[in-house]
């Protein structure tokens, strides 16, 4: 923490600072796909739509509405958690393959609607000139990356805290109950529906506050954000880190943040990063099949496994 802290005051490199800020929202995009990807074993495909929806939705609300940056960002969450809600109707009755094609159907719906609904949204040209964030004698425009840093980074340790603090709690146990074991789970009396349903708005409101911050960050808001590299490129981050983790999709953010952009800086290999970072992702899972958090240090893995191994056990065993 204190490392992450001190990075700017030693990279002055700004392109570098703007690459942690990028893998800053991405860890916390990542690390909330795995409350329900990992925890809840529920293949929810639109979560990146939620980043996108929060986009989309502090762009819309800070330019088009007048409304502060700083507020319109958390509407972006707000917004997210809406549309989960929206998601979560027809998922938490439905299983395996079913879920993954209700919740794709619903990301593509949210792409056409923004295409579509070009006089507001800009259509396939996206908005640009979205308001930036602010504060009194502050002007993060020309400050080198110094607030949008500690602002992103700020944004990744409350998630990463809210995320551990979520499936440590006695809903992360149910959710992880009707995981493992669906019938079990039910006869102990946990709603099936009704757990599914807050795992998924949990899981979308830190993603759609990190759309805002992207969105005041670069300014812009592009239908590009939806595209299947997109989604592939933060599933990789959840893969690679290993999923019912939280920190592993972190990790992982930000070494296939930099990997992807680097490489996008490559001539004439724009295109073609995204077949490194599968080779990547292939390799990792070739010598860690559960990520790269099991080759945490043994002392973090062992402490690991032991709460897992308790918080397993039926009470009164």
């Amino acid at each position: 923490m204190i490392a992450a802290l001190l990075v700017p005051m030693v990279v002055h490199d700004t392109y570098i600072r703007h690459l942690f800020i990028i893998a800053f929202i991405y860890g916390v995009v990542a690390a909330s796909w795995d409350v329900t990807l990992g925890y809840g074993g529920i293949f929810n495909f639109a979560h990146v739509s939620f980043f996108g929806i929060g986009v989309y939705a502090t762009g819309l609300t800070a330019k088009l509405l007048g409304l502060d940056p700083w507020l319109a960002m958390l509407f972006g969450g707000v917004a997210a958690s809406a549309a989960a809600v929206i998601v979560a109707v027809p998922v938490v009755r439905l299983q395996g393959v079913y879920v993954v094609l209700v919740t794709f159907a619903f990301s593509q719906l949210v792409l056409q609607l923004v295409i579509s609904q070009s006089q507001v949204t800009g259509g396939t040209q996206g908005m640009v000139r979205v308001p930036t964030l602010w504060l009194p004698g502050y002007n993060f425009l020309r400050d080198y990356k110094f607030g949008y840093y500690y602002v992103a980074l700020g944004l990744l340790v409350i998630t990463t805290i809210c995320l551990r603090w979520l499936v440590r709690s006695n809903f992360g146990l149910s959710i992880k109950a009707l995981r493992d074991s669906e019938d079990y789970a039910v006869s102990r009396g946990i709603p099936i529906a009704w757990q599914r349903l807050k795992a998924l708005v949990a899981s979308a409101f830190f993603p759609g506050v990190a759309g805002g911050l992207y969105a005041v960050y670069l300014r812009v808001a592009s239908p590009e954000i939806f595209d299947f590299s997109t989604s592939s490129l933060i599933l990789s981050m959840v893969l690679v880190g290993g999923i019912s983790s939280i920190y592993g999709p972190i990790v992982a953010a930000f070494l296939l943040t930099f990997l992807s952009e680097g490489l996008a800086n490559i001539n004439n290999f724009a295109e073609g990063r995204f077949m490194v970072v599968a080779a990547a992702m292939v390799i990792v899972l070739l010598f860690f099949p559960k990520g790269l958090a099991s080759a945490l240090p043994t002392h973090f893995a062992k402490k690991a496994a032991q709460r897992a191994s308790t918080l397993a056990k039926p009470k009164g065993a």
